[in-house]
């Protein structure tokens, strides 16, 4: 979570406005309805993908993923992931797609056991483009996933770009740019539209997946939502039935907002 003012100076913004917003061809809307749905399993939520079966969500300091009742978050079973701070998660089939973002790779994980399908380098690994210069900075890798007709899109935020990859290799077909300087959760809208959260802004920015276009943003609401003082910031993302569900790593909570909401 950030205080407003902390969050202003991260993002660069005026207030209640994206910098580039005054020269941006896309509209913006802000979400009226923001709902605070249960705790998650895990103390750090940083990925979700919600499916037929329920919403996964992995966790960035167990390196546990979970699937839960999507309206309830009752946990219908917990694998162990192997992964090393993971920031996103999605499914192929009967298997898991993680991005194991401190040691720079993409796993393949059977779903219903946790047994190593595969191991691959992620693309685009490297140190972010916010916060303080440091000698001592970690280099990172992929956050957000997405997978669709073979192909697997990862929001990395120090390329600040989305890949697309084969899956069943992880070779790098093409990739495309990210909106703002940290993009992490994907979703994908009904209309084949990609959704990427990009967490210093509070916001989410529906995109052209063929090229990057930003089509619309989404944002959350300036005053909240807010916990003890500090507003949340959305880490992991997915849509379902036309819903926006976003995890705050921070808070350790999973929160839904409607896609469609009030110009901004």
């Amino acid at each position: 979570m950030l205080d407003r003012r902390e969050w202003l100076k991260l993002a660069g913004l005026p207030v209640l406005a994206w910098p580039l917003a005054a020269r941006a061809s896309f509209p913006t809307t802000v979400a009226d309805r923001v709902e605070r749905l249960y705790a998650s399993p895990g103390p750090h939520p940083n990925g979700l993908q919600a499916t037929k079966d329920g919403l996964w969500i992995v966790d960035q300091q167990t390196g546990r993923a979970a699937l839960v009742e999507i309206e309830t978050g009752k946990v219908i079973r917990e694998l162990a992931t192997g992964a090393d701070r993971p920031s996103g998660i999605t499914v192929e089939g009967t298997a898991l797609w993680i991005a194991s973002t401190y040691n720079r790779k993409l796993i393949k994980l059977d779903a219903e056991t946790g047994a190593l399908l595969g191991s691959y380098d992620s693309p685009g690994s490297g140190v972010v483009k916010w916060g303080a210069p440091s000698p001592n900075a970690v280099p990172t890798g992929g956050h957000g996933l997405e997978w669709r007709a073979g192909e697997l899109y990862l929001a990395v935020p120090p390329a600040v770009a989305i890949f697309v990859l084969r899956s069943r290799d992880a070779t790098v077909v093409r990739s495309i740019p990210a909106p703002g300087i940290r993009p992490h959760g994907l979703g994908w809208d009904p209309d084949g539209a990609l959704w990427c959260a990009e967490s210093n802004y509070r916001a989410f920015f529906k995109l052209d997946p063929a090229s990057g276009r930003v089509i619309k943003q989404h944002m959350l609401p300036f005053e909240g939502p807010e916990v003890h003082g500090k507003v949340v910031v959305p880490h992991g993302m997915t849509i379902w039935q036309r819903h926006i569900y976003f995890s705050s790593a921070e808070t350790a909570e999973i929160y839904r907002t409607p896609l469609v909401s009030r110009a901004g």
